[in-house]
C-alpha cells in the first residue's frame, strides 16, 4: 500500500488523478465489500465530486496537507446530511445536521471522505458483530472478525478500500481491530482530539483516531485532528506536536516490559513475536526496563463497571420521542388495552391476596408513554447494548454506587498512578495488542466474558487516559496478523509514533 507521501508525490508529478485513485476504491469496495461488509455507505458521485474539486487544488497548488487521502468514517461520527447510525436500529434512518470537528478539520486539509465503516452497535463489542448491518469479516480471512468496535474502519484500510480511516477508541476499539487487521490504529491522549460530533458511548473514555497503513501515514493525520476545540470542553490546551517530523528524532527509546502483560493467557505465538521484536529493538540500541503494573488485575472490571455505567447515563436520550427509533403508538394504545381487559377479567373472580396484588397491578400500569419508551428501546436496542444498559444502571443504583461505582472509580485513580510510576522511568510501554489473533466469527458470541477479555492489554491507556498504538509485527502460524502495542504518557504522541516507527524499520 502507498502511503500519503508517495501518492501526494505522483499526483504532483501528473502521475495520476484522485479520480482514478477514487474510482480504484470504488472498485475494491465493489469487489470486495460484499464477502468483508466494512462499508455500510457509499456515494460514489459525491466522492468523485470531491476528487474533482481537490483535484482542480492540486493543479493550482493550493491543495492541504491531507490532499491524496482517501478517508472511511466510523458509523458513529457526525458527518452533515449523512446516516449516523451506530449500527442500531434505534438510529437506523438518522441523518446527521452537522459536522464532527474531526470531519471540518480533515476536509480544511483536502481529505476525501469516501463512505461509511461498518461498527459494533454504539461501540459496544470486540468483534464488529454486533450490527444491523451485519457482521464484518477479517480481509486476511473472512471466517475471523475484525475485532471492534471499530471493525470496519480497520477492515476498510485493511482491504484496499480506503487509504485511512477514522475510528473510536473506549476501551481498544482502534487498536485490537487493527492489530487483528494488520493495520496501524493510534488512540490519542484523552483530550487530545475533540470528541464534538462523536456520538457518546462512555464519555470519560471515548477517543478519535485515524487507522493507516504506515506509521508516518497516521502521524501526518493526527496533526490535522488534533488540537484544542471550544465545542468539547474536555479537549486541552496542549500544543499540537509536528508528529511527522518526530520520526526523525533518531535517539534511542527506554521501553518499559511489564510483567502483568506477559502472563497467562496470551497465545504463545503471539508472546514469540512480540518478544523477538523486543530483542531486535534492543539490539538497535533501544533500552527494556522490566516494570510492574500491579493494578492491572483489575482493569476489565473497572472498565465495565464505569463504561456501562456511562454507557446507561448517554444512551437514556433515546427514548423514540425526540429522534430515532420510534414504536408504533396504536400498537402501543392495543396492548395496554388488551393488557387491562386480562386484568380486569382475572380481577372479577379474584379473592383475597391475589385480589389486592391484581388492583396494584391495574394501579401501577403503563401510561401510554411510558409503554411508548420501553417498546422503543426494546425494539432500538441490540443485546449486547441492553446488557450494558443494565449493567450500568445497577452499578449506579441506590445501595450500589458505593460498593461498584464509586469503588472503581478509586481503583481507576490507582491504575493511572502505576502508570505515571512507570512513566518516570520509561518512554514507552510495550504489550501485545491483544492476547491472540482475530477468532472465529460467533465464537465469543454466547460467552461475554470471554469476548470482554480480548481488551486485556488495552482497556487500561483508556482508564488512564493516556495515548497508545498498535503496528502490524508479523503473521501467526493461522496465517492472520499479530500486532504490537505501545503507550506513553498524556500528549506524548510523538513516542509511541517513534516506537511504531522502529518496529517499521525492523521489517524494511
Amino acid at each position: 500500500m502507498k502511503n500519503l507521501l508517495t501518492t501526494q508525490d505522483e499526483l504532483s508529478a501528473g502521475k495520476t488523478t484522485l479520480q482514478e485513485i477514487v474510482e480504484q476504491y470504488i472498485e475494491s469496495i465493489d469487489s470486495n465489500n460484499s464477502s468483508v461488509n466494512a462499508i455500510v455507505s457509499l456515494d460514489k458521485e459525491d466522492a468523485l465530486e470531491q476528487a474533482g474539486r481537490i483535484q482542480e487544488k492540486i493543479k493550482e497548488g493550493s491543495a492541504g496537507k491531507l490532499a491524496g487521502s482517501v478517508v472511511a468514517v466510523k458509523d458513529l461520527i457526525c458527518e452533515k446530511g449523512k446516516k449516523t447510525t451506530c449500527s442500531s436500529n434505534i438510529l437506523r434512518n438518522f441523518e446527521s445536521v452537522y459536522n464532527a470537528t474531526v470531519i471540518d478539520k480533515l476536509a480544511a486539509e483536502d481529505a476525501l471522505f469516501l463512505g461509511r465503516a461498518n461498527m459494533d452497535e454504539f461501540a459496544m463489542g470486540s468483534s464488529t458483530e454486533n450490527s444491523i448491518h451485519g457482521p464484518a469479516r477479517n480481509p486476511h480471512n473472512t471466517d475471523h472478525v475484525t475485532g471492534g468496535s471499530s471493525g470496519g474502519s480497520a477492515a476498510a484500510v485493511a482491504a484496499g478500500m480506503s487509504s485511512m480511516s477514522l475510528g473510536s477508541d473506549t476501551g481498544g476499539s482502534i487498536r485490537q481491530p487493527a492489530s487483528y487487521c494488520g493495520v496501524v490504529g493510534l488512540k490519542p491522549t484523552y483530550g487530545r482530539v475533540s470528541r464534538y460530533g462523536l456520538v457518546a458511548y462512555a464519555s470519560s473514555f471515548d477517543c478519535i483516531g485515524p487507522f493507516t497503513n504506515s506509521v508516518m501515514d497516521a502521524a501526518l493525520m493526527l496533526e490535522q485532528l488534533a488540537g484544542s476545540d471550544p465545542m468539547d470542553q474536555s479537549t486541552a490546551d496542549e500544543p499540537v506536536e509536528e508528529y511527522s517530523k518526530a520520526l526523525e528524532n533518531t535517539e534511542k527509546l527506554t521501553i518499559g516490559v511489564p510483567d502483568e502483560y506477559f502472563g497467562d493467557g496470551l497465545d504463545s505465538e503471539v508472546r514469540s513475536v512480540v518478544e523477538d521484536h523486543l530483542k531486535s529493538l534492543e539490539a538497535e540500541g533501544h533500552s527494556l526496563v522490566p516494570i510492574n503494573l500491579p493494578h492491572t488485575e483489575y482493569a476489565i472490571a473497572t472498565y465495565y463497571i464505569l463504561a456501562t455505567a456511562e454507557a446507561s447515563s448517554n444512551l437514556a436520550r433515546y427514548d423514540g420521542i425526540r429522534y430515532g427509533h420510534r414504536a408504533d403508538f396504536d400498537q402501543v394504545e392495543e396492548e395496554l388495552k388488551k393488557e387491562q381487559i386480562a386484568l380486569e377479567k382475572r380481577l372479577e373472580v379474584a379473592t383475597g391476596k391475589e385480589h389486592e396484588e391484581l388492583l396494584e397491578s391495574i394501579a401501577k400500569a403503563d401510561s401510554p408513554l411510558i409503554r411508548l419508551y420501553k417498546n422503543s428501546r426494546t425494539e432500538g436496542f441490540g443485546t449486547e447494548v441492553k446488557r450494558r444498559i443494565l449493567l450500568g444502571t445497577y452499578v449506579l443504583s441506590a445501595g450500589y454506587y458505593d460498593a461498584y461505582f464509586g469503588k472503581a472509580q478509586r481503583v481507576r485513580r490507582l491504575i493511572k498512578q502505576d502508570f505515571q510510576e512507570a512513566f518516570e522511568k520509561v518512554d514507552v510501554i510495550v504489550s501485545p495488542t491483544a492476547p491472540t489473533t482475530a477468532f472465529k466469527l460467533g465464537e465469543n458470541q454466547d460467552d461475554p466474558v470471554q469476548m470482554y477479555l480480548n481488551d486485556i492489554y488495552t482497556i487500561s491507556a483508556n482508564l488512564s487516559g493516556i495515548c497508545g498504538i498498535s503496528v502490524p509485527a508479523g503473521t501467526h502460524s493461522n496465517g492472520l496478523p499479530v500486532g504490537i502495542q505501545f503507550m506513553a504518557d498524556s500528549f506524548k504522541e510523538q513516542n509511541i509514533l517513534r516506537a511504531g516507527r522502529a518496529v517499521e524499520l525492523l521489517h524494511g
